[in-house]
């Protein structure tokens, strides 16, 4: 720790500028200029090139990797398709679940779609809400209400409740997947008309 902070201390702006302005002290001692008062010269020297020196630039923030985030989001899918295996479902909703997750894994799958999705900060972030709150928050609802409805039978069926959210989350995934494919499709033809331009044509 104490070895890292004076590298820290040595690489700074401050160091440099005055060990700069330090050296250019003892070439003023070589000459001769600064004469017997040449320790006082390149102390001054330096002094005055550590306090003329530039603000340190503070670190950038260290973001983390949008890979790892991806595969941080396709581990929470995993447990969630694990947490969905074991839900007990009616047919309809089995069915547009099981068309949700599938558009889901194709998206977190590996390979080139899972590449453009995480150059794709909101993408990523729309799949992750998806996986971690949407589905299971809805799946969790209807095990709930549907629970009350058997102790007071004659209110209107959980499961359309249920039915209605996994095809509006479909439809979110069908919209991301759509504009996911148009980026990849402009950032072929810009590659295109780049090699175009290239070759003179």
């Amino acid at each position: 720790m104490a070895t890292n902070r004076l590298i820290g201390l040595l690489e700074s702006r401050k160091n440099l500028t005055g060990s700069t302005c330090g050296l250019a002290g003892v070439v003023l001692t070589f000459t001769g200029v600064a004469g017997p008062y040449w320790p006082v010269v390149v102390a001054g020297l330096y002094s005055a090139g550590a306090l003329l020196a530039p603000p340190e630039r503070p670190a950038p923030p260290d973001f983390p990797d949008p890979s790892a985030q991806l595969e941080e989001v396709r581990g929470d899918f995993g447990r969630l398709r694990g947490y969905l295996t074991g839900v007990e479902l009616p047919p309809d909703a089995r069915e547009r679940l099981a068309e949700l997750t599938g558009l889901l894994a194709g998206l977190l799958e590996p390979g080139w779609v899972a590449e453009v999705l995480a150059a794709d900060p909101e993408g990523l972030h729309a799949v992750s809400r998806a996986v971690r709150q949407d589905v299971p928050e809805a799946v969790d609802a209807y095990v709930r209400t549907r629970w009350w409805t058997r102790l007071a039978p004659g209110q209107e069926p959980p499961e359309r409740h249920l039915e209605q959210q996994l095809a509006l989350l479909r439809e979110e995934a069908e919209r991301l997947t759509d504009r996911l494919r148009d980026a990849e499709a402009r950032r072929q033809e810009s590659h295109t008309r780049y090699l175009e331009d290239r070759s003179g044509r």
